[in-house]
């Protein structure tokens, strides 16, 4: 069987289980041993779950999902992982794996610290420990961000766009992981949840509600402000690129001068000067001539568009 790890008041007010996720065969045993249905289990070896909170009348059990920040970088940008909470009879079982292991840490910290605290105080706690977590990372990619606007006034280049469109993609899994959970620890206030919490309870809900609205304006601010960005930098190129295919079109219309000045000097047409040898300077001289008149066209019909 899989190695459990018990951390808390055991046989007092509630106990803490931490179990890994890495053998589904493990997970089905401590499913059995808890009274854990397989659903559940399986919600909880899922990487790709939403955050959500389900609540089974049938067996009283709680299932919260939550979204942490990932601290590894994944293909340059940060993302979020679903972790899983369940209550059932006074045991909160947590799942973990590497990604995640941070806020187990975190958890044991604070329950060392305050061993005498109830169930959904100590889980309300540790969500708000999660959602604080997040504040760095946004703080960092910020910081990237203003880099970044520095370097791209001097210089636009692949590299630069590309770094931008990671910032762009980490705020984006941050901002839905952000809002999911605000949605989550909303969710608590309903009547059959809680009518569970005393006083103390609701307090640590609300600093854990507080805490994550600010996290979904944070975030909210920094995706607006780098979709502005994003969308800037977008028509400066589109403008460099229209530019570019202007200074094309004038060149190639300019080009047709000379030759169809020297097309006519090479057929065989009573044309003047064609019989001196000094035809070529004439054909220079209109070929100027023609630049000259046909730029003066050009200039006035992009000026006036």
């Amino acid at each position: 069987m899989a190695k459990v790890k018990e951390y808390g008041p055991v046989d007092e007010r509630f106990t803490w289980i931490n179990l890994p996720v890495d053998d589904l065969d493990d997970l089905l045993e401590i499913g059995n041993t808890y009274g854990i249905s397989e659903e559940m289990l399986a919600y909880a070896s899922d990487k790709n779950e939403r955050a959500r909170l389900e609540y089974d009348d049938d067996t009283d059990t709680l299932l919260i999902i939550f979204n942490i920040a990932n601290k590894k970088k994944v293909n340059y940008h940060y993302e979020t992982l679903p972790m899983t909470f369940i209550i059932r009879n006074n045991v909160l079982l947590t799942f973990a794996h590497e990604d995640n292991d941070y806020v187990i840490q975190l958890m044991k910290h604070y329950i060392h610290r305050h061993s005498d605290e109830g169930l959904y105080k100590f889980l309300f706690s540790s969500l708000f420990l999660i959602v604080k977590e997040y504040f760095p990372l946004v703080e960092e990619m910020d910081r990237e961000r203003n880099l970044l606007t520095k370097e791209l006034r001097t210089r636009t280049t692949r590299k630069n766009l590309f770094n931008l469109s990671d910032l762009e993609t980490g705020i984006a899994y941050f901002r839905t992981g952000a809002r999911q959970n605000e949605i989550l620890l909303e969710q608590f206030r309903s009547p059959s949840l809680f009518k569970r919490l005393d006083g103390i309870d609701i307090e640590e809900l609300d600093d854990a509600v507080i805490e994550a609205k600010q996290l979904v304006e944070m975030t909210e601010l920094s995706w607006q402000i780098l979709d502005r960005l994003s969308d800037t930098y977008n028509n400066v190129l589109n403008n460099n690129l229209n530019e570019t295919m202007r200074i094309l079109t004038v060149l190639s219309i300019l080009l047709t001068v000379p030759t169809i000045v020297t097309g006519f000097y090479g057929m065989n047409m009573d044309l003047p000067f064609v019989q001196s040898r000094f035809s070529w300077v004439f054909a220079l001289i209109i070929s100027a001539l023609g630049w000259w008149i046909l730029a003066r066209i050009l200039k006035r019909f992009f000026d006036k568009h």
